[in-house]
């Protein structure tokens, strides 16, 4: 019988090449980083080619003498890789080609930094055709080809938050720093607050009169802080609380911005804004007292925005921030959507996936939200690899501003590993279990499997089209297999 091949440990392949990676990256030969990790480099270079395991205590040595990160050593890493180069090769311009799933998971696996490269070409691909697309309209008008969505300045942000686990030890920090600084009261929020930008900051905090007026606008000559009429109170604290972090925190939030995710001018503007807001959610929802009262209220979202004197989807932003190793809260992944199903917010705490370059899977109950505005809509989603989600969604609304002002409406979705359902008061009374009651959904049309899908919008990458003119099934695009 011949020997078992060590290459079919799937952890050793993964780690192998990650090992290899961050070697080359910090600059030292395989000779250097032995004689720190105390082994030889013969038994290194096994490692690095798949053939030897790295053990838990290498990886611990690892940790201690090139201070790393062990998440990057993480499943949950590999599999948002995979996940977006799936997305990547999933482009009908690539169709011919033929590159499978253990093609890309062997390219993730074998050659990470390779693998983010070409994520970030794509990204610049896509946004080149979002400027052909915009040239081409204006030139050809309505003859004009239609082009992919384009990478935009808040999909970078977006993915900065993602790198960074949308946790940020040292806003949460200053935020707390802030509550013993300014002797802040939460039952006196608005005037603390107006009394530190006055007295710290030297800004006269005003509200400004009529429905034309920005909702928040800070005069740079006059050093005057205007908020809008429109505002309630809990939004302006809100913007209170982020203009305390644009004027005292400057620094950091600059530092913080400087992300290998984050590239171009406008996303890194983009980014300290949402860095300020981030700030400004942990003063109104300080790290501990909110944690606590999540898990005394069991995740209850009404309640935490009663208590905290904040809006619904604020609480669903905070609870996506408990991250804090020793006090971590239930790991959530968070999206809002609009009626036309564009993802304006996303973030991936508890290991889901959404789609990046492409539509999502409509099955997902953030989009039938919409269908009973204001209600609740619980689901178990399970994925196409068998993990369960346990998720819920409702619609919200922009505060009212007056009878002319529009109405915005969006549909966001809070979600958890099933295994986390039981912490969640919404869970109450549910067979988590039942199969009955399980939706199967996928990240995006062109990668699900599911080929029977009466919902499915362009065919599978599994199952190319075929025309029968004599047959027709609940969906169009929908096969026999």
């Amino acid at each position: 019988m011949p020997p078992a091949d060590p290459r079919k440990d799937s952890q050793t392949a993964r780690w192998g090449g990650k090992l290899r990676a961050l070697r080359r990256r910090e600059g030292l030969t395989q000779k250097e980083l032995a004689v720190r990790l105390e082994i030889s480099p013969s038994y290194l270079n096994l490692i690095e080619n798949d053939r030897r395991p790295l053990t838990a205590k290498l990886l611990v040595r690892l940790s201690q003498t090139l201070d790393v990160d062990l998440s990057a050593f993480s499943e949950q890493e590999d599999a948002a890789l995979v996940s977006d180069l799936m997305e990547v090769f999933s482009d009908p311009a690539l169709e011919d080609d033929a590159i499978s799933n253990v093609d890309v998971r062997e390219l993730a696996q074998s050659a990470p930094a390779a693998a983010r490269a070409v994520l970030s070409l794509y990204r610049h691909l896509d946004a080149a055709r979002a400027q052909n697309q915009a040239l081409a309209t204006r030139l050809l008008g309505d003859a004009a080809p239609v082009a992919t969505r384009a990478t935009v300045p808040s999909e970078e942000v977006s993915d900065f938050l993602q790198e960074q686990r949308n946790h940020f030890a040292a806003l949460e920090q200053a935020a707390e720093d802030l509550w013993h600084k300014a002797d802040l009261d939460s039952d006196r929020l608005f005037e603390t607050l107006k009394a530190h930008l006055a007295d710290h900051l030297g800004v006269e905090t005003v509200i400004s009169r009529g429905p034309d007026q920005p909702l928040r606008h800070f005069d740079q000559k006059s050093h005057t802080l205007r908020l809008s009429e429109q505002l309630a109170p809990r939004s302006r604290h809100f913007q209170m609380a982020h203009q305390v972090a644009l004027l005292e925190h400057k620094t950091l939030l600059d530092e913080l911005a400087q992300s290998s995710a984050v590239i171009s001018p406008e996303s890194r503007a983009l980014g300290k804004v949402a860095l300020a807001n981030y700030f400004a959610g942990a003063v109104l929802m300080p790290y501990e007292a909110f944690q606590k009262a999540a898990e005394d209220l069991r995740y209850d979202i009404e309640l935490l925005g009663h208590r905290f004197r904040v809006s619904f989807e604020q609480v669903c932003h905070r609870l996506t921030n408990l991250s804090r190793p020793g006090q971590e809260g239930v790991p959530f992944h968070f999206i809002r959507v609009d009626v036309a199903g564009n993802i304006s917010k996303r973030f991936s705490g508890s290991g889901i996936r959404f789609a990046r370059f492409s539509g999502a899977c409509p099955r997902w109950n953030v989009f039938s939200a919409f269908a009973t505005p204001g209600r609740f809509r619980i689901q178990v989603s399970e994925m196409e690899d068998g993990q369960r989600f346990f998720c819920v969604a409702r619609t919200v609304s922009n505060e009212a501003r007056g009878y002319h002002a529009p109405h915005v409406v969006h549909a966001v979705g809070l979600g958890c590993d099933v295994s986390h359902a039981h912490k969640l008061v919404y869970a109450d009374g549910l067979r988590l279990d039942d199969q009955d009651h399980i939706v199967p959904v996928g990240v995006t049309c062109r990668l699900c499997e599911r080929n029977r899908c009466i919902q499915r919008a362009v065919p599978s990458l599994s199952a190319p089209l075929r025309v029968d003119e004599n047959l027709r099934r609940s969906s169009f695009y929908a096969s026999g297999s």
